[in-house]
């Protein structure tokens, strides 16, 4: 597996996000037959350069791709005075940087459009959608945080301590250590591909500015906020398109019960879970992936 260097024909740009803060995105158009676009919103702590090989097999399949950095992350606004810190605060705030995306490109995506999303991507794209947002023709979701696993602490004393934390002033406050040593690959729970988790490793060494830290009890509360909200949006908005949400069958970071349950509430969603899969798929071995491209394939076809 090659090292991702830059697709070819690639640029970067800015827009303007909630509050006239600076966020970034890079758009890269398809040379040859064009089946239409895909707009790629990444997972917590990640940047665009991590999706350069994905945007390599959604561009040989034909599309056109467009791929953000969320505020706080990349090389967007960050939060806090220490960019370090995964730090987030109104879930609202995300909903309108979404939108200002969409609208500063939305004539160079040719439709029809896919809305692809990992993670704490895929729990915000799925939100725009439940609050109406219509230029989508299907969506795909890679692990979609819709429910998180903490570790050692259940999901609801996290969602206690994290409400404790904003209401006495300590929102910015890490969950973790500041500048800890990332886990060797023996040891991770990312992905079993030894040279992709290289290589993403590699990338953060090279260009330090795209590196992100632990969460902040903020974001913790952020990202409750922003899978209840997802939950009573469902009932307010008919979700009216096909969704795909595939999961990760040794998933250790997200709640693939919970992704199972709002699937089952959609009507024309459909929940697949790839077996022996960590929780970054799109980072996976060629095996796992494939699994994937499996799903993106049969629901692009039917656009």
């Amino acid at each position: 597996m090659a090292a991702a260097p830059i697709p070819s024909e690639g640029a970067a740009h800015w827009f303007t996000g909630a509050g006239g803060v600076r966020l970034r995105a890079a758009l890269f158009p398809v040379s040859g037959e064009l089946r239409g676009s895909v707009v790629l919103s990444p997972g917590r702590t990640e940047a665009i350069e991590k999706y350069f090989e994905t945007v390599d097999q959604l561009r040989a399949r034909g599309f056109a791709v467009l791929v953000h950095d969320w505020r706080g992350q990349g090389l967007s606004s960050r939060a806090l005075t220490d960019r370090r810190l995964g730090h987030a605060d109104r879930h609202a705030d995300f909903m309108e940087d979404f939108q200002g995306l969409l609208l500063a490109f939305q004539d160079r995506l040719p439709g029809p459009c896919i809305a692809l999303g990992h993670s704490m991507g895929g729990c915000l794209t799925l939100l725009a959608l439940a609050q109406g947002e219509r230029r989508f023709s299907g969506a795909i979701l890679s692990a979609p945080m819709l429910g998180l696993r903490l570790g050692p602490i259940p999901a609801p004393a996290g969602r206690t301590v994290a409400a404790a934390a904003k209401l006495f002033g300590l929102a910015g406050a890490p969950i973790g250590r500041v500048g800890a040593v990332p886990d060797p690959f023996e040891a991770n729970i990312l992905t079993h591909d030894r040279a992709r988790y290289e290589r993403n490793h590699a990338l953060l060494l090279a260009h330090p500015d795209l590196a992100l830290g632990p969460p902040t009890w903020g974001w913790l509360a952020f990202a409750f906020s922003a899978m209840d909200e997802l939950r009573k949006g469902m009932g307010a908005t008919a979700l009216n398109l096909p969704i795909v949400m595939v999961a990760a069958g040794e998933e250790r970071l997200t709640d693939n019960a919970a992704t199972r349950y709002v699937a089952a509430r959609i009507p024309g969603a459909r929940h697949v879970e790839i077996a022996g899969a960590y929780h970054e798929i799109l980072q996976e071995t060629d095996a796992i992936q494939a699994a994937f491209w499996r799903e993106f394939d049969a629901l692009a076809i039917g656009l």
